[in-house]
């Protein structure tokens, strides 16, 4: 395959080519209610060439890995026809490595008849928690892409993974009225976080039901304390898209809040994206331009000093490459996406940062959320009222929104309680679910913006 591949790179006249040729399984399982809806079994099998011709790409994806030279031409003569400028791509060093997925316990080892006695179990938790549980829905994901990258500075990088994911969710009603509770987890490589969920998915499900009696928080400012979930989705969902080089290079207003060196938030405020954060859905080796994966600060003692970049991104900016440029499959071109986000820990404890709080609001966990440039909406998956220094009753889920940069300065307290959220999928141009990873400690926000009653 490598002579075969790095034959077909020659000889084009282009100033930059590439091909990325993948082959893939994946399983999937449904359910809706009490009704098992899918079981899907698939492989996959192509490839993408890219070319890059006076500032215009070239790009064709194919199921056939026959003829890659007659690929990588009509690749290159979309390049030449969309070319009218100078280029810019930052140099890589040329890279050979083989780099095998990371394994705890293989999913492709477990049977499917297994798989789906496992969820089974898991449904029937939910529907044995109270009559007033109205639906539910439970999926199940795993897949195995293995990846050749190849490209005309003389790079040769074979790289696979297995992603692993489950999302949980009930819902109860009573008197017209519905509440819903779940939540999402997911793996590099370890088909056991799916397992042994039994409690978790009863809690969930109970929790549902509860939220039927549970009041709802006043709809006003508080102070809020996020949980490491939460938070590591307001990271990502806030923040970290608008750390992405290509929406700062195309959008003119984004450049003028974007500014490296503009403080964002206190010196306790650290953020980081990084692939080289080993382990996590976010995690590789290198990405798909071939670059190596790195860890790149955001935010530094609440100052903005980095952005995610391609290796195009970041000669356009005139800024270092970070290894973020990623493609869900052979079927799309890489554009620059997040990996693993997250807040960097200090040495707060729980109970010193809800300590001080004579009224306030915690928050849990997730349903989703909205951004718009510096405005966001998020909805909370869960929500408990702090009192006098104490997590005391269930409210109804709440949802905060607010301006990004002044919520950022209203953080006062960063716990040590790092932890990363796996279950999400995170979606762009077109290309999602992609696998990232986000997290944080705990985190208190002053005069944060809770919709309620």
């Amino acid at each position: 395959m490598k002579n075969l591949v790095e034959q077909a790179l020659r000889g084009h006249g282009a100033e930059y080519v590439e091909v990325r040729l993948e082959e893939g399984e994946s399983t999937r399982l449904q359910y809706r209610g009490q009704d098992l809806e899918e079981v899907n079994r698939t492989k996959s099998k192509g490839g993408c060439a890219r070319a890059l011709v006076k500032g215009g790409w070239g790009f064709v994806c194919f199921n056939s890995f026959d003829d890659l030279p007659g690929k990588l031409r009509i690749a290159v003569e979309q390049a030449r026809i969309a070319g009218s400028a100078s280029s810019a791509f930052s140099d890589v060093p040329p890279t050979e490595d083989i780099v095998p997925a990371h394994v705890v316990k293989d999913p492709r080892g477990v049977s499917l008849a297994d798989k789906k006695g496992l969820l089974d179990q898991y449904n029937d938790i939910i529907w044995s928690t109270s009559d007033s549980i109205h639906s539910s829905s439970i999926s199940y994901g795993d897949g195995v892409r293995n990846v050749v990258f190849a490209n005309s500075n003389g790079s040769y990088i074979e790289q696979s993974k297995i992603d692993v994911t489950i999302n949980v969710r009930a819902m109860a009603r009573a008197n017209g009225d519905v509440q819903q509770a779940g939540f999402s987890m997911g793996s590099n490589g370890d088909y056991s976080v799916v397992e042994g969920l039994h409690e978790q998915v009863r809690a969930e499900a109970q929790r549902a039901v509860d939220f039927l009696e549970a009041p709802a928080a006043e709809g006003r400012e508080h102070t809020v304390v996020l949980d490491p979930i939460l938070a590591g989705v307001f990271v990502h969902e806030a923040f970290g898209h608008l750390s992405e080089a290509d929406h700062v290079y195309e959008n003119k207003n984004l450049r003028e809040i974007m500014v490296l060196g503009k403080r964002f938030g206190g010196k306790h405020l650290n953020i980081i994206d990084g692939a080289a954060v080993p382990r996590l859905r976010g995690s590789f080796k290198y990405d798909d331009e071939g670059a190596p994966a790195m860890k790149t600060d955001l935010v530094r003692e609440g100052v903005l000093v980095g952005r995610l970049h391609s290796r195009e991104t970041a000669a356009r900016m005139g800024e270092l490459t970070t290894g973020n440029a990623r493609a869900i499959s052979y079927q799309f071109p890489p554009i620059v996406r997040m990996t693993n986000t997250y807040i960097e820990p200090q040495d707060v404890t729980f109970g010193d940062i809800i300590g001080d709080i004579s009224d306030g609001i915690y928050a849990k966990n997730w349903y989703g959320g909205m951004t718009s440039m510096e405005m966001f909406t998020f909805s909370a998956g869960e929500a408990y009222r702090i009192r006098n220094g104490r997590v005391e009753e269930l409210l109804r889920p709440v949802v905060l929104s607010g301006n990004l940069f002044e919520t950022l300065k209203n953080i006062d307290a960063i716990g040590n309680d790092l932890e990363m959220n796996e279950g999400g999928g995170c979606g762009k141009g077109g290309q999602m679910p992609l696998a990232v990873s986000n997290g944080s400690p705990h985190i208190r926000i002053r005069n944060c913006l809770v919709g309620g009653k």
